[in-house]
């Protein structure tokens, strides 16, 4: 539970369904799901190890370290362990995929290490999110930046999902002194970004595909819908992660479509 088990797989399934799209080869597919899922436990292990004493402050009975059901020291030896396969995951991916994961990676330590204290706090996610398709396209027999609209649209689906993860612990955060962003411009601000940054994600991966069809509308209004639904939810951000993850799915497929037609090209 301390790795943030369901944000972590769904962008490891994210990395997965975009090396099906783009025909990677089937070695080079492992090398990323494995790069990007132990990244991710590295990234989530760290988090609670960093945060343990501000959230035994606040009573987070959704961290296991800070409710004293598993030892700092065993937290650390995994992410030792999760960070030793990511540096060989990675660096079977070669030259500039390699270092491109890497820095998605180090975003998301950067931002556990204080960014998300800062106005920058969705920097770190944007900039994660909006590399990971080239990590893939990189890693390709003949190796190419992601397009600029995939790039775009994935970004802001990385700033959605920050904005959704931040708003259920709004005044813990206040009260343990990380001001992000989403504290900054106040809870109802924050909720109209969460819808706008999703819609806006799928929106740009979608006009991206001109002259839109029926199928292309159809996807822009069922995530419109999501992305009403996440902005309004109100309890702990569950309904709102599930807007997300159907986001992010809706997302893969134009995703997937743009990746296919890059490596077809």
């Amino acid at each position: 539970m301390a790795t943030h088990p369901g944000p972590a797989a769904a962008v490891t399934a994210l990395a997965a369904g975009l090396c099906r799209s783009a025909h990677l080869p089937r070695a080079r597919a492992v090398a990323v799901v494995g790069a990007v899922g132990s990244g991710q436990l590295l990234i989530g292990w760290s988090n609670d190890l960093i945060d343990v004493r501000r959230d035994r402050l606040t009573d987070r009975l959704d961290k296991p370290v800070a409710r004293g059901e598993v030892s700092p020291r065993a937290v650390a030896r995994a992410a030792a362990g999760a960070c030793a396969l990511n540096l060989v995951a990675s660096r079977a991916l070669g030259g500039r995929a390699a270092l491109t994961q890497l820095a998605t990676v180090a975003s998301g330590l950067a931002h556990n290490l204080g960014v998300k204290g800062t106005w920058a706090s969705p920097a770190p996610y944007a900039i994660a999110f909006g590399l990971l398709p080239s990590v893939v396209t990189l890693a390709l027999p003949q190796p190419a930046l992601a397009p600029r609209a995939t790039t775009v649209g994935a970004a802001l689906l990385g700033v959605g999902a920050h904005l959704v993860n931040a708003l259920p612990d709004l005044e813990d955060d206040r009260a343990t002194g990380v001001p992000g962003l989403p504290h900054r411009l106040g809870e109802g601000v924050s909720r109209l970004l969460v819808g706008s940054t999703l819609a806006a994600s799928s929106f740009v991966l979608a006009l991206d595909r001109r002259p839109l069809g029926r199928a292309e509308r159809t996807v822009l209004a069922a995530s419109l819908a999501l992305a009403g639904a996440a902005a309004r939810d109100r309890g702990r951000g569950r309904g709102a992660l599930a807007a997300v993850v159907g986001i992010a799915a809706i997302d893969l497929a134009l995703l997937g479509a743009s990746l296919t037609e890059e490596t077809d090209a």
